[in-house]
């Protein structure tokens, strides 16, 4: 592809692409390929002047490099491309707000008075009609004083007053829908599925096999932990299924041969066999859009007291209309009383200054799934974090295979692998790795697999039993023992690492050794999150004693819990909440999931368990713990932003009214300042919270081809 450099400093570039004319489609593939390219933080196409902005942290020539190498006809690109984009709504709102805009300056340049007051007539009657409807239906209501502000303004001939009203009055409610619905757009978005590969059953057995080949009529194998990938009809196994994200039950349902089952939703208990009925992700998509559109249970108690307090103040406004009337009889006062209300303010901007900061989260991969969270994420004095994959890094190593019995190592890895990898967790991902990295490829020869949460895997291969897990697993429940003449190689296993033990026939047959370090940013993250009023951190793990308090000692916790079980860890939480605490949980396994549950805010890593990101009110990305910084800085602000506006509708719209009873202010000039303050509170509301990006210095522009 040709291209131009157009402007460029240090860490970003703006180039614009050699070409006619770009359509959506085009703009949306070429940002998400280039998201893909190393280096690149972030990328940005703009299809109107054909111009992508790209930041980077890493050699520029790389990035120029395939930018000449791009064509929008490899189909090898095609899966790159959206299947949900936010471009289209956003040009068809700015075509609204243009037109909108640019039709009222041709109104009052060119229209004469007549037409124009006919024009005003015509637009007034939804306005009238809404008022009439509340009215009928015995509710006071923002729309009544917006009904009744434009036809007195009518009835006293004041027909530019009334039109710059409805002006006002539309340009906030298109600006309060665009935001909405882009905000809606990018949470489902976020929400929506992210799964790449799946179990595809074939009449050789089952095939891992990527999301974008299946077709309807295809069958695939879902277990326990596991998200189910397209809309389905299940043909074989029973499932308990978690259909919270889609229909908020919070109790699992029973699925059976014949049920038909959701993309989205979670196996808890199980396994399955289902018929795929809808390969597209559309399914999925508009559930979620549903779901955040009509529930109200995830409304922060600020925008529930805001929506409260709006109506409530209608009553109010009125009454104070009618006084000033009585005591000064004079009609332009009490109509300048009345074209000031404190409930368009108020319901307004609280819910777009949720919805923005919904969305600007998304900016650093966190999803929220609701506005409470973030209140409460404010709120909160205790952080409870899970070991492994949160404070440790996501992606736990190998780091030795220890046989015992003379088994061969390169054939007890193959064994664990072929187990672990049906149930994703950051250590079997780690088996699974260390496997792919050696060539150990496998054939799928065992049988039925159960995965026992928070203990291990039973299998058998051959005819013989084989289990892996922990030790208190694997040598108390289910009896293993440790070849004879091995003992003291046993207890000189490397204490530095975790241990999963692989045992078959009941005898020992490998321990497998893993690294999982600390993340690098831990100790620092949590040092920032008490410098932002979190008053105490915990770790929960399920590892022994010694290595927990190892961990705890480095990343520099207030306290932890060793050798627990998901159970402890749900009561653990539930303890700290009855003591009247705020407490986010964070974890990324199946066993985390009855913790997140119980959590005032429950946070998932989003490459953790299937099971824990549907659980969570909250997921962060996997390489950056200092996101969960930013979450809580974020929602600081947020709060800090809603009382912000409280103070200022009340401060403002209340000297507005005074100054209308005095007499200072006519109705008009009353309307136009409740407005436009309304306007800019609402603007104000759908601004960043946190600081942007310190800008780079420049250097010379260049050209490329």
């Amino acid at each position: 592809m040709k291209f131009q450099i157009k402007h460029e400093c240090r860490g970003r570039i703006r180039v614009q692409m050699a070409q006619s004319r770009m359509t959506m489609e085009q703009a949306d593939l070429l940002e998400a390929w280039l998201q893909t390219l190393p280096y690149v933080e972030r990328a940005v196409v703009h299809e109107r002047t054909r111009c992508a902005v790209i930041e980077y942290g890493g050699d520029r020539g790389v990035i120029l490099d395939a930018l000449k190498r791009f064509s929008y006809q490899n189909k090898a690109l095609g899966k790159l491309a959206p299947i949900h984009s936010t471009r289209a709504l956003t040009r068809t709102y700015e075509e609204k707000l243009v037109g909108m805009v640019a039709f009222k300056a041709l109104r009052t340049l060119f229209f004469p008075a007549p037409l124009r007051a006919v024009y005003t007539v015509f637009r007034s009657i939804p306005y009238l009609f809404r008022a009439a409807r509340c009215l009928r239906c015995r509710r006071l209501q923002v729309e009544v004083l917006d009904g009744i502000s434009v036809g007195l303004s009518m009835i006293r001939r004041e027909f530019d007053t009334a039109g710059s009203v409805m002006f006002l009055l539309g340009l906030g409610e298109l600006l309060e829908e665009w935001t909405h619905k882009k905000s809606v757009d990018d949470l489902a978005r976020s929400m929506s599925l992210n799964i790449d590969r799946v179990w595809l059953k074939t009449a050789g057995g089952e095939v891992l096999t990527p999301l974008h080949r299946i077709q309807a009529g295809d069958q695939l194998a879902v277990r326990m932990g596991s998200m189910i990938p397209l809309d389905g009809t299940i043909i074989e196994g029973e499932v308990m299924v978690n259909q919270a994200s889609l229909t908020g039950e919070s109790i699992p349902v029973a699925k059976r041969p014949g049920s038909s089952v959701y993309a989205g939703t979670v196996v808890e208990e199980g396994e399955c066999v289902l018929t795929v009925t809808q390969h597209s992700g559309q399914g999925r998509y508009d559930k979620i859009v549903a779901m955040i559109e009509e529930s109200e249970r995830f409304k922060s108690a600020a925008e529930s007291q805001a929506a409260h307090w709006a109506d409530k103040l209608v009553p109010y406004t009125l009454a104070g209309s009618a006084l000033v009337y009585l005591l000064t009889r004079n009609v332009t006062r009490a109509m300048s009383v009345l074209m000031v209300d404190f409930s368009c303010a108020l319901k307004l901007s609280m819910p777009l200054a949720v919805l923005s900061a919904m969305g600007e989260a998304s900016r650093f991969h966190a999803t929220v799934k609701g506005g409470k969270y973030l209140e409460a994420m404010a709120q909160a004095d205790t952080i409870v974090f899970d070991k492994t994959g949160t404070l440790t890094h996501a992606s736990p190593v190998v780091a030795q295979v220890i046989p015992f019995g003379g088994k061969a190592e390169s054939e007890m890895l193959r064994l664990a692998a072929c187990l672990e990898e049906h149930f994703p967790h950051s250590m079997a991902n780690a088996v699974v790795q260390a496997a792919k990295e050696r060539g150990l490829s496998h054939e799928e020869l065992h049988s039925q697999v159960e995965y026992l949460v928070a203990h291990g895997i039973v299998s058998t291969v051959c005819g013989e039993r084989v289990v892996i897990g922990s030790a208190h697993f694997v040598f108390e429940d289910e009896g293993c023992t440790i070849p004879p003449g091995e003992w003291e190689r046993f207890e000189s296993l490397p204490r530095q690492y975790s241990h999963l033990y692989l045992a078959t026939g009941g005898v020992l047959a490998a321990v497998i050794c893993i690294s999982d370090p600390l993340r690098a940013e831990a100790a620092d993250a949590l040092n920032a999150l008490r410098g932002l009023g979190v008053k105490k951190l915990v770790m929960l793990t399920g590892d022994s004693e010694r290595t927990a308090a190892a961990i705890a000692a480095q990343v520099g916790v207030d306290e932890y819990r060793a050798e627990v079980l998901p159970e402890d860890k749900a009561d653990f939480v539930q303890a700290e909440r009855a003591l009247d605490r705020t407490v986010v949980m964070i974890g990324d396994g199946i066993n985390d999931s009855p913790a997140l549950s119980a959590a005032d805010v429950g946070i998932a890593i989003c490459d953790g368990a299937a099971i824990a990101r549907e659980i969570a009110d909250i997921t962060i990305a996997a390489d950056d713990l200092f996101e969960l910084v930013k979450l809580r800085a974020l929602s600081q602000r947020l709060m800090r932003r809603i009382h912000s506006n409280y103070r200022f509708v009340i401060g403002f719209n209340g000297s507005l009214i005074a100054l209308g009873a005095l007499g200072v202010l006519a109705p008009a000039t009353s309307a136009m300042l409740h407005n436009l303050s309304t306007l800019g509170i609402s603007l104000r509301s759908m601004t960043h919270l946190l600081p942007p990006k310190k800008p780079r210095p420049e250097v010379s522009p260049a050209e490329g081809s």
